[in-house]
């Protein structure tokens, strides 16, 4: 106990040292205030404790799982880049300006259907010259069809007889009431009796054998008119006479056989119809 009341003493003895004035000047100095602002200190977070903490030294880092049934990309790693561009595939297939392809057949050609540029030259239902006259593709489809063309050929060469190719005899009595002219040719395009026109055979070599077909032609010089050898006293009127003609043609349109024989009506005479008579009785 008296250790520590010396203890005290000493202290207080070196305090009031301290505040006296030096040299023995008993007179108080000024004392000046110095005032500092200091932030108030933080209170002391009190953190209320359950039960004992445990520490870790390794600390675990939890990730978020994704959804698998999300749209949202996650937000943690790296995301792949897309391209800016989206390359279009190779096999798309690329519609042509003028429409798509019909797959529907293409309709048959219509042999016969146009008029040849000869008709119009000729102004007739045949043509004796014709420039356009395929003779090399008929040579060449009558090689490779020769035996079954000689036959058809056959068939239609026994018409030309005497009467219908050669000129007639004519009897020194007779007298023709039209006149008419007479012609003997060999056709290369012709109107069938249908109506279209075909390519005849014509000046075709077939095993050292020339083609070819004559028929004989007598047309009116004027049809519709009066028979200018009738008296006038009797209806008359010149009218032209026609026969049926079989003719061997060819077909370009044909791939296998392209020859057939058709039907040609042409002018063969001219005949003058007489009527009633017109005296008054």
């Amino acid at each position: 106990m008296a250790a520590r009341l010396v203890a005290v003493l000493a202290v207080a003895a070196v305090v009031l040292a301290e505040h006296l004035p030096h040299g023995g000047n008993t007179a108080p100095r000024r004392q000046q205030t110095v005032h500092v602002n200091r932030a108030p200190a933080p209170a002391p977070a009190v953190h209320a404790q359950r039960g004992p903490v445990r520490h870790n030294t390794l600390s675990t880092v939890r990730r978020p799982v994704p959804n698998p049934f999300s749209t949202q990309q996650p937000t943690y790693g790296q995301h792949p880049t897309r391209p800016t561009y989206r390359p279009q595939p190779t096999y798309t297939p690329i519609t042509p300006a003028y429409g798509p392809p019909s797959h529907s057949p293409a309709p048959a050609p219509s042999y016969g259907s146009d008029q040849p540029a000869c008709a119009a030259t000729s102004g007739k239902p045949w043509c004796i010259e014709d420039k356009d006259y395929p003779s090399y593709e008929i040579q060449a489809a009558a090689e490779r069809n020769a035996d079954k063309l000689l036959t058809l050929y056959a068939d239609v060469a026994d018409l030309n007889t005497e009467l219908s190719v050669d000129l007639p005899h004519y009897q020194t009595e007779e007298t023709y009431l039209c006149p008419s002219e007479t012609s003997y040719v060999r056709p290369l395009r012709a109107i069938n009796t249908e109506g279209k026109w075909r390519i005849i055979v014509n000046g075709i070599k077939v095993h050292y054998e020339t083609l070819t077909q004559t028929t004989r032609l007598e047309e009116c010089l004027n049809p519709g008119y009066a028979c200018p050898l009738v008296p006038r006293c009797y209806e008359s009127k010149c009218l032209q006479k026609s026969i049926y003609h079989r003719f061997l043609v060819y077909d370009p349109y044909d791939q296998y056989f392209p020859f057939a024989v058709e039907t040609f009506k042409l002018p063969a005479s001219c005949a003058c119809l007489l009527g009633a008579s017109t005296l008054e009785h």
